[in-house]
């Protein structure tokens, strides 16, 4: 059970209300998961929404590897609200179905393309040991290009705090249709 309760709009300070809003005006259409503890301090949700704003849907990285980090990501922090929150944007993003199941399993998964292998190890690398070697760095510098990889190291800090924020914060899963 979440540790925090989510907010009622009708009882939302002013700056609450002005930050719901404007996330469910933006493209997520809707406040929930990280995003609703966030609206406990409006000055944080208002700044971090802006940040996720841009590493979900501006970032040079396109949705195939974003999603595959931000799965790996979830997959590491054992975050099942962003796991199952990202698994429809990580299939429509093009990630192949195989690579997600070998997540869930916590298998390495079988990877067709380079750039996705590149993105695993290198999220792996630096959620696991803190570090980037400089072999990994050249790899992604030399794959992925100077703007997509920093934009990773963005998206991977971006959704650190929002598996952070799952974890303190004990935040439910997704509900299921039944």
């Amino acid at each position: 059970m979440a540790r925090l309760p989510v907010l009622d709009p009708d009882k939302m300070t002013v700056a609450q209300k002005q930050v719901h809003d404007t996330i469910i005006a933006g493209p997520r259409g809707r406040v929930q998961g990280p995003l609703a503890v966030w609206l406990h301090r409006p000055e944080l949700a208002e700044k971090a929404q802006q940040l996720g704003q841009y590493c979900r849907f501006e970032s040079s990285l396109p949705p195939r590897l974003s999603e595959l980090a931000i799965l790996t990501t979830a997959r590491i922090w054992d975050a099942a609200f962003e796991w199952q929150a990202h698994v429809p944007h990580a299939l429509a993003g093009g990630v192949d179905v195989a690579i997600i199941d070998a997540l869930a399993a916590d298998a390495v998964p079988e990877f067709a393309r380079e750039d996705e292998k590149l993105v695993y190890e290198f999220t792996r690398a630096l959620n696991l040991t803190r570090m980037i070697s400089d072999d990994l760095y050249a790899r992604a510098i030399d794959i992925l290009g100077r703007d997509a990889t920093v934009d990773l190291v963005g998206v991977l800090g971006y959704y650190g705090l929002i598996s952070m924020t799952i974890k303190a914060f004990d935040v439910d899963p997704m509900p299921t249709a039944s």
